[in-house]
């Protein structure tokens, strides 16, 4: 029912008890220990590796419960691989996404890292999996995305209005939504990145919605000329494999 940010990434994966998800606190150092998870995270397109990156990030959290960095990236991480689950996996990697995040955020509530992936992971849920789940998250959601903007509005690339913008188009008008005010929040996003595919994906549904049919084909060949992102590879293919399908039909 809602989408947030990136409700991004379907694919299929591995179980989920394959996710390193379960706390795993050992007195001697394991590999996982020794990797390098933002390295690992960074080839997240192999899910193996994704699923390594959270391993370290939850191996670190369950030695150091005040692990902030740890904390927020296990959100992150687990919402990638949340997306590219069944639906039977999904759920519960991102509740524990979700958690995750809540840990982040109650750890550092002046920082933004916390209260996005908080939002995002919600959104995700709320999207994923009927009615119940988007009427239990739409208000903390926009509450998180609002928090975001109090602390830094550029954050990720004005990744909070971006989120914003889809909570308003996905939120059926009588809870809140409001296509009008999709676009300003998209069209914002876009002054901190004027060449992100997500924003400009998503300001397409939100056109298309609005009837203005020429403007919405214009923002997907958008998506299709913007450069790769350094850092977000694998959410830019996606989402220009997404832009090409939706031109074709």
């Amino acid at each position: 029912m809602i989408s947030c940010i990136l409700a991004f990434y379907i694919a299929a994966l591995a179980p989920a008890a394959a996710l390193g998800l379960a706390p795993a606190v050992s007195s001697t150092r394991t590999a996982a220990q020794d990797d390098d998870p933002d390295a690992l995270y960074a080839k997240r397109e192999d899910l193996a590796s994704a699923r390594r990156a959270v391993a370290v990030w939850q191996s670190r959290l369950s030695r150091d419960a005040r692990d902030f960095e740890s904390a927020w990236k296990l959100a992150r991480a687990r919402y990638w691989l949340g997306g590219h689950s069944s639906s039977a996996e999904a759920k519960q990697i991102l509740e524990e996404a979700v958690a995750a995040a809540k840990t982040a955020a109650a750890l550092r509530p002046e920082r933004p890292e916390g209260h996005f992936w908080m939002a995002a992971n919600m959104g995700a849920l709320a999207e994923s999996f009927g009615m119940r789940q988007g009427l239990k998250y739409r208000g903390p959601i926009k509450d998180a995305l609002l928090t975001v903007l109090k602390l830094d509005p550029a954050f990720q690339q004005g990744s909070a209005d971006r989120a914003l913008g889809r909570w308003y188009y996905k939120v059926p008008g009588l809870f809140g939504g409001s296509n009008k005010k999709s676009e300003e929040h998209l069209r914002r996003s876009l002054t901190y990145a004027p060449q992100s595919t997500a924003s400009h994906f998503f300001l397409a549904d939100t056109l298309f919605d609005l009837d203005r049919d020429a403007e919405a084909r214009a923002e997907l060949q958008q998506v299709l000329d913007a450069p790769i992102a350094p850092g977000w590879e694998p959410e830019d293919r996606e989402f220009k494999a997404k832009a090409m399908q939706r031109l074709r039909r």
